[in-house]
């Protein structure tokens, strides 16, 4: 079970109760950050990309995922930001140690804590790994929430090293991943053709392929335009779940990363 700690506000003083988040690791497992009640809380008053995501290893496989800092937001406007246990994770299932963990880094080849470094073969890949689990969605509240809900969702297809694009859409945020450019438009208008064909050039001139977040959709000319782009639209609803409304976000969607097929004959998935 995901862990809870007492909090209490230092600028209104006021009590609340947090209950760590859980996120679904690649293979399926639920995987949490360990929290440290010992630590009192520090206030999020500056914003940096990096201080947004911290290292949770997996306790089934030790798969070493980025999720984001653990915060919490007060009725006061308070923004808090929750003390965690570097490198330990909490997982309903199995018992992985710190060291198994470092064992898994995933760079491209990981490896394997039972045979030493080196690619596992197909055969000893379980199969609930190279197998998609069901997308567990991030409720979305805030534009932080929006983005952190895409970069689960993409996550989830298959796509490795998510982060921040390096660069900044007109609108939204960029999120970039291996051969993927993504925008979230976490605003109340819906996307323009123009938003669309920008994200497209982006994509183009980095050789990477795009797909778009919206949580307030999209205008008749904007899905026209991502048609004829070949351009993946996905609609975000307030529960957090990416929903594909033309036939290239279908694809992607069932298909996901061009990468995974790939990843899962080598046994790096």
């Amino acid at each position: 079970m995901p862990q809870s700690v007492p909090v209490r506000c230092p600028a209104c003083r006021r009590e609340h109760v947090y209950l760590a988040p859980v996120y679904p690791c690649a293979c399926g497992a639920p995987t949490a950050p360990r929290l440290d009640p010992a630590t009192e809380p520090a206030v999020a008053a500056h914003r940096a990309w990096d201080d947004e995501w911290l290292t949770v290893p997996c306790a089934e496989c030790g798969r070493r995922n980025h999720w984001p800092h653990p915060e919490l937001g007060c009725p006061c406007g308070t923004v808090l930001r929750i003390p965690v246990r570097d490198g330990v994770a909490d997982g309903d299932a199995g018992a992985g140690t710190e060291t198994d963990a470092d064992a898994w880094v995933d760079q491209g080849t990981d490896a394997d804590p039972d045979r030493g470094t080196g690619t596992r073969s197909p055969a000893s890949v379980p199969e609930a790994v190279v197998r998609r689990t069901a997308f567990r969605p991030h409720t979305i509240r805030t534009a932080r929430d929006a983005v952190t809900a895409a970069a689960l969702y993409l996550r989830w297809l298959g796509y490795r090293d998510i982060r921040r694009a390096d660069q900044r859409p007109p609108r939204g945020i960029g999120l970039a991943a291996r051969g993927l450019l993504a925008q979230v438009d976490p605003t109340v208008r819906p996307a323009a053709p123009r938003d669309v064909e920008c994200l497209w050039l982006t994509a183009m001139t980095e050789s990477s392929n795009c797909a778009y977040f919206s949580l307030a959709g999209y205008t008749d000319e904007a899905r026209d335009g991502a048609a004829a782009l070949g351009i993946p639209l996905f609609v975000l609803d307030l529960a957090g779940v990416p929903r594909p409304v033309n036939d290239p976000a279908g694809t992607l969607e069932a298909e996901g990363a061009p990468e995974r097929e790939t990843k899962a004959r080598d046994g790096r998935i």
